[in-house]
């Protein structure tokens, strides 16, 4: 399996890490399938954005 990009940086860690709760949310209250695995990552530049195995 391969790593799906979200298709947006930031400029924080916290930032990027409210999106991963989120989608953890989202997925237990929608009942929509949880993707295998999610991280926080640092781009190059220091931005950080988010991946997922779905």
């Amino acid at each position: 399996m391969k790593w799906v990009y979200w298709s947006r940086l930031y400029d924080s860690k916290f930032q990027a890490g409210c999106l991963v709760r989120r989608m953890e949310h989202d997925g237990w209250l929608f009942g929509i399938d949880m993707p295998h695995e999610i991280e926080v990552y640092r781009s190059r530049k220091g931005k950080y954005g988010v991946r997922y195995v779905p």
